[in-house]
């Protein structure tokens, strides 16, 4: 066969392949009968609009989970101590990541962070508050501080109960206890008052006690009680203001009345020394 031959001969095989894809083409762009029930059921049906894909409106509250949940464990202990101590009542952890979104069995740090802490109970399953002081009352409260005689300091029982602030001015209001502030540490500090309780005193303090000297003007220490933040009991420059403008009169010195009149009984008559300088009215 001749280069001629061949050529035509593959020529010819082209052209029936080409003719064959053009067949195919055209018999799958033609609709079938189905094809054709579905577009006259599309073309009759009225046109909708696609429903808009709405998105979570929640992205604020997640995002405020997750920035809990990455914070210090120092900031979530905190955040799981106030809802026990606010609440009063005991928590799974579960029930904690639900009520302020602190993951403690995911975070094993914090899980036992929270169950080493000296104000956190965990019985094994549940989480509580715990003070100091495992106080129910007003009754409870007073026989704590009656144990206390040189003072029990407010901070140590302030969060044993709802209401512990209230009954300790209760108290305070009936006499049962002094609430005395400390300037030093800023703290308060309550005393009972009970004449009974013998209250044992330092030296040192006793002696700078002694050793304060105070004004002679009444006027120079309730400036002095001011500055200590004490209320004077008395306004002495107000009282003395008063009576210039209205005029009441100081009240008079008694006067001490000195020498012996010719009544009395001279016991000592044997040294007659004694009584030269003596003026002995007549009577």
């Amino acid at each position: 066969m001749s280069l001629r031959e061949s050529l035509n001969k593959f020529k010819q095989q082209q052209a029936k392949c080409q003719s064959t894809l053009t067949s195919i083409a055209n018999r799958s762009s033609r609709p079938t009968h189905s094809q054709k029930q579905a577009s006259l059921s599309t073309s009759s049906a009225p046109s909708r609009v696609a429903a808009p894909v709405k998105f979570s409106n929640d992205t604020a509250r997640l995002q405020h989970i997750s920035a809990i949940r990455k914070s210090p464990v120092g900031a979530q202990i905190k955040r799981v101590i106030d809802l026990l101590l606010e609440t009063r009542q005991a928590f799974t952890p579960e029930q904690i990541n639900e009520a302020c979104y602190v993951d403690i069995i995911g975070n094993k740090v914090v899980f036992d962070s929270l169950r080493n802490n000296h104000k956190v109970h965990y019985d094994g399953r549940c989480f509580s508050y715990k003070s100091k002081h495992d106080l129910k009352g007003k009754d409870q409260l007073l026989s704590l501080i009656r144990k206390y005689p040189e003072g029990l300091a407010v901070v140590d029982v302030k969060d044993s109960y709802a209401s512990v602030m209230d009954d300790l001015q209760a108290l305070k209001g009936a006499g049962q206890v002094w609430l005395l502030a400390n300037n030093d540490s800023q703290e308060d500090i309550v005393y009972p008052n009970d004449p009974k309780m013998v209250i044992k005193v330092d030296d040192d303090l006793k002696q700078l006690f002694r050793g304060i000297e105070l004004p002679r003007d009444m006027v120079d220490i309730e400036k002095d009680l001011q500055k200590n933040g004490m209320k004077p009991a008395t306004n002495t420059a107000e009282r003395r203001a008063a009576a210039q403008v209205y005029g009441i009169p100081s009240k008079p010195k008694p006067r001490k009345k000195s020498g012996i009149s010719k009544r009395t009984k001279l016991t000592n008559a044997h040294l007659p020394e004694l009584f030269q300088n003596i003026y002995v009215p007549d009577s």
